[in-house]
């Protein structure tokens, strides 16, 4: 349909750089979504999502904190809290809250993101190793230098083994585990 190419489209020019053409192109499919199918329909939900990832890579965290947690909780009553929908939501909004400096419930999201993703995908796959790198990050963050290492090791070794040792996440794990 029309809005999910927009959406797709927009989300083209997030990727390209240009936030504010995805950002208004996000926010009409989400008004639209939102009036025509409802704000619990998971097109709406995806929406609510997209506009809250453009709008992090805007900077704009308040916003996109408050989008990310209208989708989260709209993804947890609708498709259920180990969906990977919802997975994907509080990933986001573990990202979100880490960029605010809010470390701790940062942390709580982000181990919640991981343990399901590795009920539901497993240890290897690459949005539970994206998890266990956003976990890292946090308690670097933090101060928690030795646990931090210790999981920047575990991403390492899992991407090396799983996308080989010059792919960009690969070298990503490796300067994660530097600093």
């Amino acid at each position: 349909d029309a809005l999910e190419c927009l959406s797709y489209l927009a989300s083209v020019m997030r990727d390209l750089g240009k936030y504010d053409e995805s950002e208004t192109m996000h926010r009409h499919a989400f008004a639209v979504r939102d009036k025509v199918l409802g704000g619990d329909h998971p097109d709406t939900l995806t929406s609510a999502n997209n506009l809250a990832v453009v709008l992090q890579y805007q900077g704009n965290y308040d916003e996109s904190e408050t989008v990310n947690r209208r989708a989260l909780e709209g993804r947890e009553r609708i498709l259920g809290a180990g969906h990977l929908d919802t997975l994907r939501s509080v990933s986001h909004l573990a990202i979100v809250l880490w960029r605010q400096g809010k470390y701790s419930v940062s942390e709580a999201m982000n181990r919640r993101a991981l343990e399901d993703r590795e009920k539901v995908l497993g240890s290897e796959h690459p949005a539970t190793l994206s998890s266990l790198n956003n976990l890292g990050v946090v308690l670097q963050s933090q101060g928690k230098y030795g646990e931090s290492e210790m999981i920047q090791r575990r991403v390492l070794q899992g991407r090396e083994k799983l996308l080989g040792p010059d792919h960009p996440e690969t070298l990503t794990s490796l300067n994660n585990l530097a600093v």
